[in-house]
């Protein structure tokens, strides 16, 4: 089973690296495109790319992985709202109006009968 494992891996590794330097050769063109016209900076280099990818990797998706978190997230609502009963799902909308506001058909009801400053019409 280890061994099925490794070739996997051997197989993956040509694609991971076709895949990094076609995304670093893009992000490399782009900035030598768009930074100097714009904002008057240097080129880069194609290892400068590479370095401002991992970089952006680093400071926006650290590197966590596909693990499927946020739908593992959903997935687990979904299940404590299906055990609910209807008066402890009113409890609970009723709970995030008062964090969020109301939204979609609330909202325009709400906008349409709140007061309005002399001269404004209903939108």
């Amino acid at each position: 089973m280890r061994r099925h494992w490794l070739l996997r891996g051997l197989k993956f590794l040509p694609f991971a690296a076709l895949f990094l330097a076609a995304f670093g050769f893009v992000v490399m063109r782009l900035w030598n495109w768009l930074m100097p016209e714009l904002f008057g900076w240097h080129l880069i280099s194609f290892w400068q790319a590479l370095g401002i990818l991992v970089l952006s990797k680093i400071l926006f998706g650290g590197f966590r992985g596909r693990s499927g978190g946020h739908w593992y997230g959903r997935r687990r609502m979904m299940e404590r709202w299906e055990k609910m009963t209807p008066e402890e799902r009113q409890k609970f909308r009723e709970s995030f109006q008062g964090r969020c506001g109301s939204f979609g058909r609330d909202a325009v009801e709400g906008m349409n009968n709140k007061e309005r400053p002399a001269g404004q019409q209903a939108g």
